[in-house]
């Protein structure tokens, strides 16, 4: 048996400059939220981070995200949990791209690149302002 290490809660996760924090729900839209911020990480937008780890108060999670210049969450139905555990935590001023605002509903919109593709131009168009 190994020894535990010793800052075995620290998140191996490197902050950046804009934090993404998506809504992953088990929804249709849930998986657009996600894949969408997986593309603006790709694309060098920002940096998908853990929206479990905001919502669990997860010290080295909150303090990165603390040091964070910019904050973009993406919700994919009218619940907004992403940007509830955002403000439960204490963050405000972040941006924030709603799906339903694009037109998509849950349960009624496929994960496809047209949906993936529309929901990243929307959070592009906000980041480069």
């Amino acid at each position: 048996m190994s020894e535990p290490k010793k800052d075995a809660a620290c998140c191996a996760c490197a902050a950046a400059p804009t934090l993404i924090f998506p809504c992953s729900g088990a929804a249709d839209v849930g998986a657009i939220a996600d894949q969408s911020a997986r593309r603006l990480t790709r694309d060098g937008l920002g940096r998908m981070y853990c929206l479990a780890g905001i919502g669990g108060r997860v010290s080295g999670i909150v303090a990165s995200t603390q040091a964070a210049d910019r904050l973009l969450a993406i919700d994919g139905c009218p619940l907004e949990c992403a940007r509830h555990c955002l403000e439960q935590a204490g963050f405000s001023g972040f941006l924030h791209v709603r799906l339903s605002d694009l037109g998509l509903k849950k349960g009624q919109s496929p994960v496809s690149e047209a949906n993936i593709g529309r929901v990243v131009a929307a959070a592009s168009q906000m980041l480069a302002r």
